[in-house]
């Protein structure tokens, strides 16, 4: 059993990014970006602080527009116009969930494609469905990348997939199928999880529950991906796999910290440094 390591994978990425963040700004090029953040939910502001750091580590500029629980929809629509129109912003994104007045899917179609760091636009959902360059949502992005590090090829493995958010699961099984898995995607409705996880050369879940997948839930020899979070009673933070029992089973496995966490901040960066690049008028290799 091998351990995929997020952090350490995260640090090389960085380190990366901040090299190229240098060189563009030998340019006057300063990668931007723009967070909106609404209300008080505490894993949000964990989160954005987590993002800040990283920013201020690497070079990007960073401003963080946080507003009260009981903001308006045209408030945050107009701070967003404002952001699309900075062309010093290169990256925007709205931290969810979003607070029940307001419409979440009006907010992300209001961004602009070309800032939408998160990929959540239906433009860079639709892209990334045709298979196209576009900006992808960054918890998958970093979890194809962490199996690239490791030299792990899914063409023709078969892929199960526990959770189809839009943020998760739906583009997690686009980039395995543009990358030639095959998968299988499974949901709240879904009968009998474990026959579906069972015959997977790779399990990949992120739902939200402590100890969803056991250990007779994935076969000898798989590869299980956990971007689940959560916190028990006792204060420990675990993933939705029940680690300690299922890893010796695996030929690798991310751990909960330390796995696809610090990846997802990387790809954030990655992406928002793709939209300077753009800006400037050259690419960069997503």
């Amino acid at each position: 059993m091998k351990i995929l390591d997020g952090k350490a994978l995260s640090s090389k990425i960085r380190a990366q990014i901040k090299d190229e963040i240098d060189d563009l700004k030998k340019s006057n090029i300063t990668p931007g970006l723009a967070v909106i953040l609404v209300g008080d939910n505490p894993a949000s502001k964990t989160y954005v602080g987590m993002k800040e750091k990283a920013c201020e580590e690497t070079g990007v500029y960073s401003i963080v527009h946080k507003m009260p629980n009981s903001i308006s929809q045209e408030k945050i629509l107009e701070t967003i116009k404002m952001i699309n129109e900075n062309d010093n912003i290169d990256g925007v994104l709205v931290q969810l969930p979003l607070p029940k007045q307001i419409d979440t899917e009006k907010i992300l179609e209001s961004l602009n494609p070309d800032k939408d760091v998160d990929g959540f636009h239906p433009f860079n959902v639709g892209r990334l469905v045709a298979g196209l360059d576009s900006f992808v949502p960054c918890t998958p992005l970093g979890v194809m990348r962490l199996l690239e590090e490791y030299h792990i090829n899914v063409q023709g493995l078969d892929v199960c997939i526990v959770g189809a958010s839009n943020i998760v699961g739906k583009p997690m099984m686009n980039l395995m199928l543009n990358a030639g898995a095959t998968v299988d995607i499974c949901h709240i409705f879904t009968k009998n999880l474990k026959d579906h996880t069972s015959k997977a050369d790779i399990v990949v879940v992120g739902v939200g529950k402590a100890g969803l997948i056991t250990e007779d839930m994935v076969k000898e020899g798989a590869i299980v991906i956990d971007i689940g979070i959560n916190r028990l009673e006792n204060g420990k933070l675990v993933g939705d796999v029940d680690y300690d029992a299922t890893a010796p089973k695996c030929s690798y496995i991310t751990p909960v910290p330390g796995g696809v966490g610090p990846m997802t901040i990387a790809m954030l960066l990655r992406n928002t440094l793709k939209a300077a690049k753009k800006r400037k008028g050259s690419s960069i290799e997503s």
